[in-house]
């Protein structure tokens, strides 16, 4: 049975550049079909605008951002998201919205990011989501290292 998440943008990009890191490991369970990636519109055009800066260029190919990507548009759960209330005007970054408002729409377990502070704001939301950062997740699911 897979696990719905939402992966933050910054996992991903250090998933592709660190091929031993835990978030690697984050994208290994998404192609293992262990996580279900729960994703709008904006949180895929997000992706690929990041992976497609030309600081990436030299480490992450066009193959392999554009694979990913693609499977995460066909594999995942796609949501049209609303508003998250209240919580969203403590947000201190806006761009951080989609994600959580996504892992509501979408009833995700976890988002997973390498900035959990950005989160702050959604810590102890009623929806029973968590923020976990890669490792902390794949300690969880996997049961440790």
């Amino acid at each position: 049975m897979s696990v719905r998440v939402v992966i933050d943008t910054n996992v991903l990009v250090s998933g592709l550049l660190g091929v031993y890191s835990y978030p690697a490991r984050i994208i290994d369970l998404v192609y293992s079909g262990r996580f279900h990636c729960v994703h709008d519109d904006r949180i895929l055009m997000e992706y690929r605008e990041v992976l497609s800066r030309p600081k990436f260029a030299s480490a992450i190919s066009e193959h392999e951002r554009d694979d990913l990507i693609d499977y995460l548009d066909r594999w995942g759960l796609h949501v049209l998201p609303g508003p998250i209330g209240p919580l969203a005007a403590t947000a201190p970054d806006p761009f951080d919205l989609p994600f959580a408002e996504a892992a509501v729409a979408g009833q995700a377990s976890y988002i997973i990011t390498g900035n959990t502070a950005h989160f702050d704001f959604f810590s102890g939301n009623h929806w029973g989501i968590r923020v976990l950062t890669p490792k902390d997740c794949h300690a969880l699911i996997c049961g440790g290292a």
